[in-house]
């Protein structure tokens, strides 16, 4: 398969011994009644992909039925975690972590079911791990519930496994100065933390903004997760794209990956060439 054949939101790429793993939200599946499963794309070169191979499956005894979004795959301690999104009928959206032995391999619940709050509507965890070792999901908080979206952190165990503590809040979607108001709230979507060259703590993060779905930039203002966050005036990328991540290439080219464009069914991933300046990163292709 071509990349713009690939219907999925949400496109997250691992590479893995010399081969890239993309896994992402079902374009069919997002929005509708029922989700049953999780694929993954395998490609050598980010232009020509394998079929979906299906990784997780729903079976009967599991307690969510709809809305599997965002599944991201990151290595820790020799296995594989995905950290996705599950929700039911009466039960509040939440992240969940599964496991497996290889990126590509059968991924089955690690945690207990959704860690994040149970009476909270949340998307989108995230793996950070800090410079000492310490695993945090980062998450977002739904405008849902909070009609200005949250970005949290949450202490995770050290076997990601379970919560330590409760969440703590990070920034609100409004402030940045770039975000809209589409509708009844002000979205938080799509954490990823990224660190810059200069060893800056950096977090990439999705919201709408004058020109539809965008991607905006935030800094940890004392290098910690913790500290507080400074939002930057620009987004990296305000295009009706959104909900991304960074990865680097085999040949160490910085790259993000997103969902173009943010409509149901039409939705393919991009992959953008991306370059620090200024102790922040920008597109390639928009620079001076």
């Amino acid at each position: 398969m071509k990349t713009d054949e690939i219907n999925i939101r949400d496109p997250f790429v691992l590479l893995h011994n010399g081969k890239y793993y993309m896994y992402g939200t079902r374009g069919k599946e997002c929005w509708a009644d029922q989700a049953y499963g999780l694929d993954v794309y395998v490609s050598e070169d980010l232009d020509e992909w394998s079929e979906p191979e299906e990784i997780f499956s729903r079976t009967a005894d599991f307690p969510y039925t709809m809305n599997y979004w965002a599944p991201e795959v990151h290595e820790y301690r020799g296995k594989f975690y995905m950290f996705v999104s599950f929700k039911a009928q009466g039960v509040c959206q939440g992240t969940s972590i599964l496991v497996s032995d290889r990126p590509d391999g059968r991924f089955v619940l690690h945690s207990d079911g959704n860690i994040t709050p149970p009476d909270w509507e949340c998307l989108d965890g995230t793996l950070y791990v800090s410079p000492d070792g310490t695993p945090y999901m980062v998450f977002c908080h739904e405008w849902k519930q909070t009609v200005n979206g949250e970005i949290c952190a949450l202490q995770l165990t050290d076997d990601l496994k379970a919560a330590v503590g409760e969440p703590a809040l990070l920034f609100h979607a409004t402030d940045a100065e770039w975000v809209a108001r589409p509708a009844k709230g002000y979205v938080t979507d799509g954490p990823f933390i990224y660190h810059l060259s200069n060893g800056e703590l950096m977090m990439i993060w999705s919201s709408f903004g004058s020109l539809g779905y965008a991607v905006g930039m935030a800094k940890a203002r004392d290098g910690h997760i913790m500290e507080g966050w400074t939002q930057l005036k620009e987004p990296l990328f305000q295009e009706d794209g959104g909900h991304g991540m960074i990865f680097k290439t085999k040949e160490g080219r910085i790259m993000l990956a997103l969902h173009t464009p943010n409509e149901k069914c039409k939705e393919r991933p991009v992959f953008l060439e991306l370059e620090e300046r200024d102790a922040r990163l920008w597109v390639r292709e928009n620079m001076a």
